[in-house]
């Protein structure tokens, strides 16, 4: 058995996810290709409490939000990021700083995102690779990127 990725997903990931009306969108994609195990998602407190935020602020349904957390607790692997682990690192967002530490503590191969606060680490930071959610999808399906 070959070892499996593992990812933190940026709250946003999660937010396009749920706000896509497409069911073949790559955020949907990774979403059931989660929930079939085929990758290891890692999870922390702040950024989970921040994506309940962020969805409520969205307009998820209540009810929305309770499935995925329940999908998160029986599917996802907690991972402790204590205050200590948390760097300031992402100057533009200092939220991202805890999902790093997720990333970090976790060990993580991937931190999957949209978000261009992380664009000033150049796509690594402490050996995890920062990429959006196609590449990504590419890596679990085992797929070659177009062109390549």
């Amino acid at each position: 058995m070959t070892d499996r990725l593992r990812a933190v997903f940026d709250t946003n990931v999660f937010v396009f996810a749920l706000l896509s009306r497409n069911p073949t969108s790559p955020t949907m994609e990774l979403m059931r290709r989660w929930r079939n195990e085929e990758f290891v998602l890692l999870v922390s407190q702040a950024p989970l409490i921040e994506l309940v935020e962020k969805l409520q602020e969205r307009g998820i349904r209540t009810d929305q939000i309770q499935e995925l957390l329940v999908t998160i607790n029986r599917l996802a692997e907690w991972v402790e990021a204590p205050p200590e682990m948390v760097v300031p690192v992402v100057t533009a967002d200092p939220d991202d700083d805890q999902i790093l530490a997720c990333a970090v503590a976790g060990g993580a191969s991937y931190l999957v995102t949209y978000d261009p606060h992380f664009d000033q680490l150049n796509g690594m930071y402490q050996g995890i690779k920062i990429t959006k959610v196609l590449p990504f999808l590419w890596k679990v399906r085992g797929d070659r990127p177009p062109g390549a």
